[in-house]
C-alpha cells in the first residue's frame, strides 16, 4: 500500500450519510486519525470496522504532525476523520495536510458530509454566491469580524455554539440591522432536526424562550439581496 492520507468525512448526525467508498477506505486503512475515538467508535461499530485508531485533536495535532509524517512516508495509508463532518472544515486536518504536501505525500479528500451546504440550501437565500466564516473569533478580532459582515453581499454562513448563539444573534442584530433576515438550523439530520426562519430580531425572541441544544448553523442573507433574487 502507498502512503497516503486520506480525508474521509463522517456523518453530521444520522450514522447512514456516510458513502460505502468511505467505508472501504476506513476498512482498508492502516491507521484512522479520529478527533475522539470514543466518537468515532460508535460510527466504526455499527460498521464493524476494526482498524486501530488514534487520536488526533485540536490539543495535540502540532505535535503529532512529524511523527505522522514518518509513519505514513513509510507506507502507510492513514485515514482522517472528525467528530462530525468533513476534516479540515472548522475541525482539525489542516496542519497534517499541510504537511503531506509539503513532504510529497499523496492526499485525496473523499466527498461527504458537512452542515454548511445543507443549511444553505435549506436556508431558501441565494446560493449562487456565498461564504462560510466557521466559528467568529470568541474573544480578538470578533468585532472587527462582525462588522465586516454588515456589508457582505452574499449569504454568510456561521457556525456556533448552543450557548452562544443568543449573544451571537445578539450581535449580528446589532451590526446587521434586527431586520435582517437569517435561518438557524439545529441538529441537522437528527432526530430533533429544527430550521427556525425569521429576522435577527425575531430569532433572538425565539431562543429566548426556546433555549437552544445541539449543534448550531446561522445563514444570513445578504446585504441589498432582493427577495426576487432567483439564485
Amino acid at each position: 500500500m502507498c502512503s497516503k492520507l486520506i480525508i474521509v468525512p463522517t456523518p453530521i448526525g444520522n450514522l447512514e450519510d456516510i458513502t460505502l467508498r468511505a467505508l472501504d477506505v476506513l476498512k482498508q486503512s492502516d491507521l484512522i486519525l479520529a478527533e475522539d475515538t470514543r466518537t468515532s467508535g460508535i460510527l466504526l461499530k455499527k460498521y464493524n470496522i476494526t482498524t486501530h485508531r488514534q487520536s488526533y485533536h485540536t490539543f495535540n495535532e502540532h505535535n503529532q504532525v512529524d511523527t505522522l509524517i514518518k509513519t505514513i512516508g513509510e507506507g502507510k495509508q492513514v485515514a482522517l476523520i472528525s467528530d462530525a463532518g468533513t476534516p479540515g472544515i472548522s475541525d482539525p486536518g489542516f496542519l497534517l495536510i499541510r504537511a503531506c504536501i509539503a513532504a510529497g505525500i499523496q492526499v485525496e479528500c473523499l466527498p461527504g458530509p458537512t452542515a454548511l451546504i445543507p443549511a444553505l440550501i435549506n436556508s431558501g437565500f441565494p446560493s449562487d454566491r456565498f461564504c462560510f466564516e466557521g466559528f467568529l473569533p470568541l474573544k480578538k478580532g470578533r468585532k472587527a469580524r462582525l462588522e465586516s459582515l454588515a456589508t457582505e453581499t452574499r449569504t454568510v454562513i456561521l457556525y456556533e455554539s448552543p450557548h452562544r448563539l443568543l449573544k451571537t444573534l445578539g450581535q449580528l442584530s446589532d451590526v446587521l440591522g434586527e431586520d435582517r433576515p437569517a435561518v438557524v438550523c439545529r441538529e441537522l439530520t437528527k432526530i430533533y432536526e429544527e430550521t427556525v426562519r425569521g429576522s435577527l430580531r425575531e430569532l433572538c425572541t425565539w431562543f429566548e424562550e426556546h433555549p437552544p441544544k445541539g449543534e448550531i448553523v446561522i445563514v444570513l442573507k445578504g446585504k441589498g439581496r432582493d427577495e426576487k433574487t432567483k439564485q
